[in-house]
């Protein structure tokens, strides 16, 4: 067995990937990910495919990440950590996934058994690294037979431990702070995404140019409350990572809890451009695809850009002939629910159903179908569509729906089919549990997971029901919620002044003309906000 004596350093280390770069046409450009100091005990001539590996991983790219550590270890049999980068591939902490089969197999190919790999480890630190990954994987006494909750918490431990042996080691404190998020991500607790904060904050200090600095900040940030100290980080991740897609996407997690609708545009244009630059080919769909088109038409609708939502949903459809995964099935009822219940186009909805025989596996799809036969006074057909919400679905989190979630979608039924027979006590108490219901979930980034958000909703009946100052006060709870959605500051600034709060109405008003300065000509909400100010 060979064995290494020396430790070589690699120390301001810029990976590159040759790659067709969009708007290059066909010249190729260096792809640039960021900036990482990683000294190890691999090869010289292993090293540019090992750090690129690491970038990617940071940057979440998982299939490039496999590739260039597959091409590491090839080069250097021994080297440790390569093997150790590749198992991390399948660990894809944030999106709930995890192949540990493929993790184990991936370290299978260093050594057979637990003493076998560590054999080859010539430092701590890297045996630190080892141990820790099959702890994740459930290759240790104590890791053995748990369930993945409970792996990824003796994970996090021994990374803390890790962490605290070489404080000076970023990747190891970046990689603690995600393993920190990754216990937390599925119930969100501010104080969890806290302490990630702390730590990560160390990676952010010491290194601006850390994919996995400000990557993971952004993560701990991304909620209304918080927002605002992720900005910096956002501002700074298209920059670190200008070629990576999800680099560009996640900038917008930041925009979308504050409200930054021009920017999260941006973001997910420029990442969808690159997601398809870097596919193998006009047949290949990513995984993160739908999702950066998912939240490029929620971001047109919040500009009042229609009619570029319509044309990202009528690409959709397409896809829905052209043997489409289920994810795409999905996103597609997903995003044609967004598009429904924001703009009330009923005509655009019977346009844009689904061909007929095609399975939309997401629970927004039926309750769009039963918002819009409850606006037209169906009620019968509402009930047959509600009959249809279901529990889960494809895609990605943000479009799977929990129990809660589906009890929100029932209840805010329930209550426009109370205020359809006039009933408006039980209409309004029935918002409010949808409301109760909502508050009590997890709270979740990005687009509203609840796709009529139910504060929205409760004060729309309020102020149908003539209780304007009530309706008020709900739609300033929601933009909490949901800072600067348009939909509710439109309702904000009609419920404002119907209380004759000319006030907190011109101001609503104007804000909407700001967000609403690239929207289409016929837009209804813009021709009353501008009719309102126009006399200021």
């Amino acid at each position: 067995m060979r064995r290494r004596s020396r430790m070589f350093c690699v120390a301001g280390i810029v990976a590159t990937l040759v790659a067709a770069v969009p708007g290059d046409g066909n010249a190729e450009s260096p792809r640039l990910l960021g900036k990482i100091d990683f000294p190890n005990s691999g090869s010289p001539e292993a090293q540019d495919d090992f750090i690129e590996g690491v970038l990617y991983l940071h940057n979440f790219q998982y299939r490039e990440a496999s590739q260039a550590f597959v091409r590491a270890r090839e080069i250097d049999s021994d080297f440790v950590l390569a093997y150790w980068g590749e198992a991390m591939t399948y660990h894809q902490s944030l999106w709930s996934q995890q192949s540990a089969n493929l993790g184990r197999e991936a370290l299978g190919r260093l050594g057979p058994t637990r003493e076998d790999r560590a054999a080859k480890a010539p430092t701590d630190r890297e045996r630190g690294y080892l141990q820790a990954v099959e702890v994740l994987f459930g290759m240790t006494p104590e890791s053995r037979q748990l369930p993945k909750p409970q792996r990824d918490v003796l994970y996090r431990d021994a990374m803390r431990r890790l962490h605290e042996s070489h404080p000076d080691d970023l990747e190891a404190t970046a990689l603690y702070g995600l393993s920190i998020l990754g216990v937390g991500s599925a119930n969100r607790e501010y104080a969890t995404y806290m302490k990630a904060a702390a730590v990560l904050t160390e990676v952010w200090d010491a290194n601006r140019l850390h994919p996995g600095g400000a990557h993971y900040l952004i993560h701990s940030y991304d909620d209304p409350v918080h927002a605002v100290l992720g900005l910096p980080m956002a501002r700074a991740y298209s920059k670190i990572a200008p070629t990576a897609p999800h680099a560009q996407h996640m900038t917008s997690h930041i925009f979308s809890a504050l409200g930054m609708w021009d920017d999260l545009v941006s973001a997910n244009e420029r990442a969808r451009k690159l997601e398809y630059a870097v596919l193998d080919g006009p047949g290949e769909r990513s995984r993160e695809s739908s999702h950066y088109v998912y939240w490029l038409l929620y971001g047109y609708l919040e500009q009042g850009r229609l009619q570029k939502a319509e044309e990202l949903l009528a690409a959709a459809r397409k896809r829905l002939s052209e043997e489409p995964l289920a994810r795409e099935r999905a996103y597609y009822g997903a995003m044609y629910a967004r598009y429904l219940v924001d703009t009330e186009d009923w005509e655009a909805a019977v346009a844009m159903e689904p061909p007929e025989g095609v399975d939309i596996p997401a629970a927004h799809y039926p309750f769009s179908r039963a918002y819009l036969a409850l606006k037209q006074g169906d009620v019968e057909e509402a009930r047959g569509w509600a009959d249809q919400i279901q529990i889960g679905g494809q895609g990605n989190p943000e479009i799977i729906l929990s129990a809660g979630s589906v009890q929100v979608l029932h209840k805010e039924l329930e209550s426009l089919v109370a205020l359809h027979d006039g009933k408006e006590e039980a209409a309004i108490a029935l918002a409010q549990e949808a409301v109760d219901l909502e508050a009590a979930l997890p709270f979740r980034y990005g687009p509203p997971t609840v796709v009529k958000p139910a504060g929205e909703l409760l004060a729309e009946v309020l102020l149908e029901a003539g209780l304007a100052e009530d309706a008020l006060a709900a739609y300033r709870d929601q933009l909490t919620r949901t800072p600067r959605r348009t939909s509710s500051l439109l309702g904000l600034a009609r419920a404002a002044g119907a209380v004759d709060d000319a006030l907190e109405s011109s101001d609503a008003y104007r804000e909407l003309v700001t967000i609403w300065h690239s929207a289409d000509a016929g837009l209804a909400g813009l021709r009353e906000a501008r009719q309102a100010t126009s006399s200021e």
